[in-house]
């Protein structure tokens, strides 16, 4: 293990080499990236930059770091929620690769917010979120920041509802990208990799057989269509709430059942909320829910089920394994909560897999590049993905996994930007 001089917070520097181990094959799966950063290291895009990223602390964000940082920029690192962070991810980034980490998995509530403000501490240009935290402490506590912030970029759907409300209300101080809304983002890491990944964070800390099980996913964004699919891939059967009409029809032609929460609440053996908004599963809910039912989030924020609630219909509550807690209601009746309501891919299980954040890193470092080249001319506002970075994400994927695609010819692009040629 290396030394180090850079500021940090982590639980275990011996962890250290372990962690260089996981990011390295991270590393292997996302070529994308990998690419963008070996042109960064040459071209030095974000020389003089200064980034805070609230991240989640994983491998594949290691890699995105270490792009950064390869492009000239100052980086300090901290989670973006308390139970996401791998610690030995977090000691390799601060003793391999000399990047400033504050988080510690478990973290409480003080520390999660310290941990952003020492983050904030590098008195950033660019800020990088996920869930809008930092962009939220910034406006409320350390408003002399933004005398020095370009823009930013957002990662996840939670952040960008928060961003707006802030545009729309016209306090929003600076200018942000919104990751999240590019189609390599949410088409494929939304969906395929939020449909694994919280799939794969239940089965680790309930061995449960989804197979022939009631599974009820509260809401079918992205997010709900890629849960339900592979829910109904592993043989349970899935129902679907929303608040939505168009993304309930959706739903329903996808072959899901779809009911409002209330009615599926005492039919339902697994819920899962992935809607970003609070207490989808609240006390009504939870009066009437079937003995035995296993709930939780893969949205941003816990408040997607209302634990409170819950606690107080009951008249004990116990772990009993690891990310499992078991409520047992005054009737005797049990309902169990994995990893305290929070996002279970990342708390119980290890988030999406390399390969599907390659793309929505590249986004990230893609942005952050523009927004050096252009945030002198945007507005206060939020921004979608320009469409050139996008298609150039897709195109550089596809490469990596050859595949190939048509070329319009003359004649074609004529005819598409023609309108006298008809029947």
């Amino acid at each position: 293990m290396e030394t180090t001089t850079v500021a940090s917070h982590i639980a275990d520097a011996n962890l250290a080499d372990a962690g260089r181990n996981r990011i390295e094959w991270a590393e292997r799966d996302m070529p994308v990236l990998r690419a963008i950063r070996e042109r960064f290291a040459k071209e030095k895009p974000l020389a003089g930059q200064r980034i805070t990223a609230c991240l989640h602390v994983t491998t594949e964000t290691a890699n995105l770091m270490r792009t950064l940082k390869e492009g000239g920029a100052e980086v300090a690192l901290c989670a973006s929620n308390p139970l996401s962070t791998q610690d030995d991810t977090a000691a390799a980034l601060v003793h391999h690769y000399g990047i400033s980490t504050f988080a510690i998995k478990g973290e409480d509530h003080e520390t999660y917010y310290r941990h952003i403000h020492q983050a904030l501490d590098i008195r950033p240009t660019l800020t990088m979120d996920d869930g809008a935290d930092t962009v939220g402490l910034i406006h409320n506590d350390r408003r002399d920041l933004m005398e020095t912030i370009i823009g930013g970029t957002e990662e996840t759907t939670t952040g960008v509802i928060r961003l707006r409300a802030m545009a729309n209300e016209g306090v929003l101080g600076y200018p942000i990208v919104a990751v999240n809304d590019a189609l390599t983002k949410h088409l494929f890491d939304n969906r395929y990799g939020t449909g694994q990944s919280t799939l794969d964070g239940i089965l680790r800390c309930t061995n449960m057989l989804l197979s022939g099980r009631v599974v009820v996913v509260a809401g079918y964004g992205w997010c709900g269509r890629g849960v339900a699919s592979r829910a109904r891939g592993m043989g349970a059967r899935v129902v679907v709430t929303e608040i939505d009409p168009t993304k309930a029809i959706e739903a329903v032609m996808d072959g899901f059942e779809v009911m409002p929460m209330e009615a599926a609440a005492p039919i339902g053996d697994l819920f899962i909320t992935v809607t970003g908004n609070k207490h989808v599963l609240d006390d009504r809910h939870f009066k009437v829910i079937k003995d035995g039912a296993v709930v939780c989030n893969s949205g941003h924020f816990n408040v997607e089920i209302n634990i409170p609630a819950l606690d107080a219909l009951s008249k004990a509550r116990l772990e009993v394994r690891p990310f499992v807690e078991e409520f047992t209601r005054h009737d005797g009746s049990k309902v169990y909560l994995l990893a305290d309501g929070r996002l279970i891919n990342l708390a119980a299980a290890e988030g999406h897999p390399a390969s599907v954040m390659d793309m929505s890193f590249a986004n990230q470092a893609l942005c952050a590049e523009y927004m050096v080249a252009n945030a002198a001319n945007m507005g206060k506002d939020v921004y979608s993905v320009p469409d050139d970075i996008d298609k150039n994400v897709a195109r550089l994927k596809l490469a990596t996994m050859g595949a190939n695609i048509d070329v319009l010819t003359p004649e074609q692009e004529q005819y598409l930007a023609s309108w006298q040629e008809g029947t």
